[in-house]
């Protein structure tokens, strides 16, 4: 079950004006569950993105890279459309590959009477089996009679048809005043597992109805991953086909956002990274047989880099994850994880452990007042945080991640059949 997490209601998402989604079940690998979205842009709009740096990419990233640098990179102003399919990774596939992703995008922009290059292609599912592209274009025009604009349920919807081993489908809204106006940002993402930073979702979806020069979004765009699905991780296993957008359609009807540093630039980054936390906290609520929703703040670091390595350590630590699973305080695990994480001139003397409120480590050694059924109190919880000092600077990082479970291996086992 998921830890703490609900499905959305479609009554707390956010319309966004200039946006209509669309929902087809195209029976991409498995009949009677929707597998395929298409969200379609009115004109004017922007969109920008950010990718797996997995060097073995899915074709359908290798697309939206050269379809949205072909546009000047960043803010992609004449894209138009966004073709999701669920079911397939198309990954591992080759040219051949490339070549049906393609098609996809030939297809629904013949429909759209668009050009090819501004529609961006998304897939998610198995790698390494060949992409049923003739499902996909048979069941875009039940997609695109289902286009409808952007409001609760068609966010819903479409959170429901790019889920793969999801048990829940992922949604977020927030809603800002900018120069007078309402401004709307809503979104979902997908994944439950192979999620690990840098990008870490499977994929995520944002749009919001804000007026913003188009050049800006994929800063912002970056700021944002920062915050969100660049600090989470579920097993270390770093997709082949993380993606996340943004668009933005630019019909709030305020004056133009032209600076992220201006105070309109900061209330839109802040409600989108808002929306963003949510949906990449959902993930790793989520985590395929997680039980439990775990913080690593590590403070006290000379650089952020090196406080996320520590972070990082403990979170991808099997030996970590297993013990929070089975809410044993063996604690020694974390600063093991903690000493290879790689600072060479770490001192061990100096590290402070905490979980929650409970001072587990002082000074390199066990907390003389700390007692196991402590540790084991805090480690029942459904959530927990795992504090951790370095003692040896002012910075920090903040990484979010889940137990490793019985189910966690059952799931993948049996992922295939």
């Amino acid at each position: 079950m998921p830890v703490n997490l609900h499905a959305p209601d479609p009554k707390d998402l956010h319309p966004v004006a200039g946006l209509r989604i669309g929902t087809a079940m195209a029976g991409v690998r498995k009949a009677n569950r929707r597998d395929l979205v298409v969200f379609v842009l009115d004109e004017g709009a922007a969109a920008a993105g950010v990718f797996t740096s997995n060097r073995f990419c899915a074709a359908p990233v290798q697309l939206c890279r050269e379809h949205l640098s072909g546009q000047g990179g960043v803010g992609g102003s004449a894209v138009r459309a966004l073709l999701v399919n669920t079911g397939n990774a198309n990954a591992g596939t080759g040219a051949d590959g490339l070549a049906r992703a393609r098609r996809t995008c030939v297809a629904l922009a013949e429909q759209l009477n668009v050009q090819p290059r501004q529609v961006l292609p998304f897939s998610t599912g198995v790698i390494m089996e060949v992409l049923p592209v003739e499902r996909i274009e048979a069941g875009l025009p039940k997609a695109l009679a289902a286009l409808r604009p952007a409001d609760g349920a068609a966010w819903a919807e479409a959170a429901e048809g790019i889920m793969t081993t999801d048990t829940l489908p992922k949604a977020a809204s927030r809603r800002v005043t900018i120069g007078g106006k309402p401004v709307h940002v809503s979104g979902i993402s997908k994944g439950a597992g192979m999620i690990r930073p840098d990008m870490a979702t499977m994929l995520g979806f944002v749009a919001t109805d804000a007026v913003i020069a188009p050049a800006l979004l994929q800063p912002l765009l970056r700021e944002v991953a920062d915050r969100s699905f660049n600090r989470i991780t579920i097993d270390g296993d770093m997709s082949t086909n993380d993606s996340f957008i943004l668009m933005a359609t630019q019909k709030a009807g305020h004056a133009p956002i032209t600076s992220l540093e201006s105070a309109e630039g900061k209330a839109l980054c802040e409600a989108v990274a808002e929306v963003a936390e949510q949906l990449a906290q959902a993930i790793v609520r989520d985590g395929e047989g997680a039980t439990k929703f775990i913080t690593v703040r590590v403070q006290g670091g000379r650089t952020v880099a090196e406080c996320r390595q520590a972070a990082y350590a403990i979170a991808h630590s099997p030996l970590v994850k297993t013990a929070f699973f089975a809410s044993d305080p063996n604690l020694g695990r974390i600063l093991a994880a903690v000493g290879y994480a790689g600072i060479a001139d770490l001192d061990q003397g100096l590290i402070d452990l905490f979980l929650d409120d409970v001072h587990v480590v002082r000074e390199g050694g066990r907390h003389p007042d700390y007692r196991e059924e402590m540790g084991q109190r805090v480690m029942k919880q459904s959530e927990i945080t795992i504090g951790v000092d370095l003692h040896r600077g002012t910075a920090d990082a903040l990484v979010w991640t889940c137990d490793l479970s019985h189910d966690y291996v059952s799931i993948n086992a049996d992922y295939r059949s």
